[in-house]
């Protein structure tokens, strides 16, 4: 098992990369913020399908994470990270450090309109603003062709894809479809804070949003759909439901509340379980 080259600055990542295309290889870039999990090496395995070599940038991001946010307490574990890469063959794990990716005086704020302001932009206002910049200095950075997020985060994926697209970066994005549990539940490096009691109750949000998802496929309105969602996840436990919405999948405009109609919709959810905040995703139609 060979271990990924690890890089700490922007000029030792662009040296790689800059062999890598002189000799006619495509790259791809898996941007994660650690504490890595079968949901990121599946990412890494769809980019390798994608590209000649990958590079994973492992950076907890401090500008998406407000002051009362669990920033300090996000797990990291670069060890781990690496060996976990290295199982799936990933050639180059990029671990800058704060200093690295912000400058001094640093002080350009990405702000994507439109498909940032519902949902978590509304739940977390300063979220997609850290993301959007974040990103966008790492597809600079690395200057990959090709980039690979998770539809885990689907409000994300959006937000990258019309970032990209209307600042003319030449990348490629790919949504890779979610990395569940046998249970069902989304793998997410948030559910280490799940007690054992909380992870069983936890299955509650896939069956949820499946439950609702049934709703609008035999033709109920969007909302009653959404209360069935709503419904079952206080009956399981979760202390505070921040949203059950059904939107539109491209640009994550409102539906309804009627019938869904020919829409493709998709089902987005944010709640808490106990101390932690966990959200999901599905596609939502009619049969």
């Amino acid at each position: 098992m060979t271990q990924p080259t690890i890089v700490r600055t922007v000029a030792q990542m662009r040296e790689h990369v800059r062999a890598w295309k002189a000799a006619g290889q495509r790259v791809a870039l898996v941007p994660t913020m650690g504490a890595l999990h079968e949901g990121h090496l599946t990412l890494i395995r769809l980019a390798q399908e994608n590209a000649d070599r990958v590079i994973a940038s492992v950076f907890v991001n401090p500008k998406q994470f407000a002051p009362h946010e669990d920033f300090d307490a996000y797990p990291r574990g670069e060890a781990v990270d690496a060996e976990k890469l290295a199982s799936v063959g990933c050639d180059l794990m990029f671990a800058p450090n704060a200093s690295e990716m912000y400058a001094p005086g640093f002080s350009t704020l990405i702000t994507v309109s439109g498909v940032s302001e519902p949902l978590e932009g509304a739940a977390r206002p300063q979220f997609f603003g850290g993301v959007a910049t974040v990103v966008a200095k790492l597809f600079i950075q690395s200057q990959a062709d090709v980039a690979v997020f998770g539809e885990k985060d689907y409000q994300q994926l959006q937000v990258v894809k019309r970032m990209a697209r209307d600042l003319d970066i030449p990348i490629e994005i790919i949504g890779a479809p979610t990395a569940r549990a046998e249970d069902g539940l989304a793998l997410s490096s948030r559910n280490a804070y799940l007690s054992a009691e909380e992870r069983a109750a936890a299955v509650a949000l896939p069956d949820a949003m499946k439950a609702a998802a049934q709703a609008v496929a035999a033709g109920s309105r969007v909302d009653e759909a959404e209360a069935i969602a709503v419904e079952a996840l206080k009956a399981a436990g979760f202390r505070q439901v921040d949203y059950v919405e059904v939107r539109e999948a491209s640009d994550l405009s409102r539906l309804g509340p009627g019938p869904i109609g020919e829409a493709e919709g998709r089902i987005l959810v944010a709640a808490w379980l106990g101390g932690t905040r966990l959200i999901d995703n599905m596609a939502v139609g009619q049969a």
